[in-house]
């Protein structure tokens, strides 16, 4: 078959460009990459005691893009799901982010005269910011900021990046909020749901069309090779005149010419628990006297029924690709200079006129799962409208 188009990694933004590509457009897409399955970080699968888990950590889908929303919703059916958050401090289990049930659970002694502050201040259901708390004129309030601050953000915050808050965009601590509400959701999307039967299944379906080929455990290295000085891309040694779609980490595109761009990874530990269930809810952070971050039951957010459940612990280390529970780049590093070193392969990338790059990886970003579907959506549609003029 002659492609059209090649894409470079099965997560969701080269499995939304094949669809679209394929299933709109009527392109021939072939779509690569080198792990032995489709839906990159997504992918979930039934464990050896029939548990639905996710592979690579917890993906939680919410969105408040009705567009995002329906579209996807034509692959898969949902279960509605609002994702919470335990965490441990001390002795205690409270919700977060921080809100009304937390100061209750937590700071007992002070709950009536701080609810009597934030009320004074605040509007309830209002979310506000531990930095714009810690800018008020109110001690209660900025003892609050500075508590969550220290009990909820900054330990778990080492743990994560293994950097201090000080050492990273200041962005990262300006979104710790408090909500000034007794909602306990993670989330406020509007849309919060689960894939009815997983996150594989739908991605499937999303691949379904003959106009795709998908090719599993194969390096691009292997049937790609790029000319940089030419600007041509070969495919199996013959000149490619289609497009590339690129949605790995862009540093290796280019043989990490400036330097390798640095990710923090994590070492998932699954374990199987003979009981129905092992905490009251689906993820528990510990920000403070473990080595993990988190633990998270998947039969919460499945929705399954088992007489035994299926947990997994976080313990977040430095991306190393030689070493093989390291070798995952989970999360890009909000650093200033970071962003200095992306924006030099950004403008390398530039050059390359018939490669898109796009993704968590391709773009140094954090993206969440409906910001990624509506990037490639929104290009797919700029790109054939170019196409179309032409």
């Amino acid at each position: 078959m002659a492609y059209d188009y090649i894409i470079v990694g099965a997560g969701i933004a080269g499995i939304t460009a094949a669809e679209q590509l394929a299933n709109v457009f009527n392109k021939k897409v072939l779509l690569i990459d080198k792990r032995d399955h489709i839906g990159g970080n997504c992918y979930d699968y039934y464990d050896e005691h029939g548990i639905l888990v996710h592979k690579y950590g917890p993906h939680i889908f919410h969105t408040d893009s009705q567009r995002v929303f329906e579209y996807l919703s034509l692959y898969t059916t949902w279960n509605v799901y609002n994702h919470k958050v335990l965490g441990k401090i001390g002795d205690v289990l409270a919700p977060i982010p921080f809100n009304l049930i937390s100061i209750e659970k937590c700071l007992v002694d002070e709950r009536d005269a701080l609810f009597y502050s934030l009320f004074e201040h605040y509007e309830i259901n209002e979310e506000v910011t531990i930095l714009e708390m810690r800018k008020s004129d109110d001690e209660l309030i900025r003892g609050l900021a500075n508590y969550v601050y220290e009990n909820v953000f900054l330990h778990y915050t080492q743990k994560q990046w293994d950097l201090s808050p000080e050492e990273l965009d200041p962005s990262v601590t300006s979104r710790v909020p408090v909500r000034i509400s007794y909602d306990c959701r993670y989330f406020t999307d509007k849309y919060q749901r689960m894939p009815a039967n997983g996150y594989t299944v739908m991605f499937e379906n999303m691949l379904s069309n003959h106009n795709i080929n998908i090719l599993l455990e194969k390096d691009y290295h292997e049937i790609l090779d790029v000319d940089f000085e030419s600007g041509k891309i070969y495919f199996y040694d013959e000149e490619f005149k289609g497009k590339i779609v690129f949605t790995g980490m862009i540093d290796e595109f280019f043989d990490y010419r400036y330097g390798s761009l640095p990710y923090r990874s994590l070492v998932l530990v699954d374990e199987h628990v003979d009981e129905r269930f092992f905490q009251t809810n689906a993820t528990i952070n510990y920000p403070n006297d473990y080595h993990f971050t988190r633990i998270t039951e998947y039969k919460y957010i499945t929705g399954q029924e088992a007489p035994s459940t299926s947990i997994q612990l976080e313990y977040p280390t430095k991306y190393d690709p030689n070493v093989s529970e390291a070798s995952i780049p989970y999360y890009p590093i909000p650093q200033e200079k970071n962003h200095e070193l992306y924006n030099k392969y950004r403008l390398l990338a530039d050059e390359f006129e018939n490669v898109k790059f796009i993704g968590r990886l391709a773009e140094y970003k954090y993206l969440n799962m409906d910001k990624v579907v509506e990037e490639v959506l929104d290009w797919i549609q700029e790109c054939m409208e170019d196409e179309l003029e032409e």
